[in-house]
């Protein structure tokens, strides 16, 4: 289907999310009402167990829910497999690959939204997959077996792969993990190229302070929204320090923001 032209990349209305096997387990997510903006970077933040990869997950459309999704002002269950897996590009934390793989082939996983069914892959697939790899620096693994590789070089393959998808929107959850600082200043440059393009990124960190550079950050605790607004906002800054309970104060150095531990005397 088409997506409506619309501002928001996505919109939720009491979105609830229960992954436990009985109706007697409690919400993962409890009623999330949120607007996420095209073409900015949104960064989900929040202690563990806050709900930020289920949000993220629902948002791919990888988990039932209750409530209402919006992917481009169109309903997220009336989306077809194929159209969102073209519109929409998922980086998960926990990504694996059989090890086997040729690094190029991987990658190519990427394209299959785009592939008639049992085509061979054309040559844009090719030069979609080769653009992403150089993207990222792994070019040079193309003919290496993805097990072959380190951990941070996995997942700049696995980041590869999301951007061979071509995606208008790309959900990233935790997509620094075992890259080393050099890389995921690589990282922040490929967002904001992507964010230059009229991209939309959504991402789940760990690292507040690399989130405070994201355009909007969305502070989450026990599967509810606390806070949405601008990374730059005193608000924010101040919904970042209560979520964490004051474990950790915020600094301007040098025009960016960084996060110091308060370590209790």
């Amino acid at each position: 289907m088409s997506a409506i032209e619309n501002s928001l990349a996505f919109k939720t209305d009491q979105l609830t999310v229960s992954l436990g096997q009985t109706k007697l387990a409690p919400p993962i997510l409890r009623g999330v009402s949120l607007e996420i903006s095209q073409a900015r970077w949104t960064c989900i933040v929040g202690p563990n167990g806050a709900g930020k990869s289920t949000l993220l997950k629902t948002l791919a459309g990888l988990l039932p829910f209750s409530g209402d999704v919006q992917l481009l002002g169109c309903p997220l269950r009336e989306w077809s497999n194929r159209d969102r897996g073209r519109t929409l590009s998922w980086l998960d934390q926990n990504g694996m690959s059989t090890d086997g793989l040729r690094v190029f082939d991987v990658v190519m996983l990427g394209r299959i939204p785009h592939q008639p069914w049992l085509a061979p892959a054309s040559e844009q697939d090719r030069l979609a997959v080769e653009q992403a790899l150089r993207s990222t620096q792994a070019w040079q693994w193309r003919e290496r077996a993805i097990g072959q590789l380190s951990g941070g070089e996995r997942q700049r393959v696995l980041l590869a792969r999301a951007l061979a998808v071509q995606a208008q929107v790309f959900l990233m959850d935790e997509p620094l993990a075992n890259l080393d600082p050099p890389h995921q200043v690589d990282w922040l440059e490929l967002v904001h190229e992507l964010i230059g393009q009229g991209k939309t990124v959504i991402s789940v960190l760990h690292e507040i302070s690399i989130a405070l550079q994201a355009d909007d950050l969305v502070v989450m605790d026990q599967g509810r929204v606390l806070h949405h607004g601008p990374s730059n906002e005193a608000k924010t800054h101040q919904a970042l320090e209560s979520v964490f309970n004051h474990r950790i104060k915020l600094f301007s150095c040098e025009g960016q923001w960084v996060v110091l531990p308060q370590i209790k005397s």
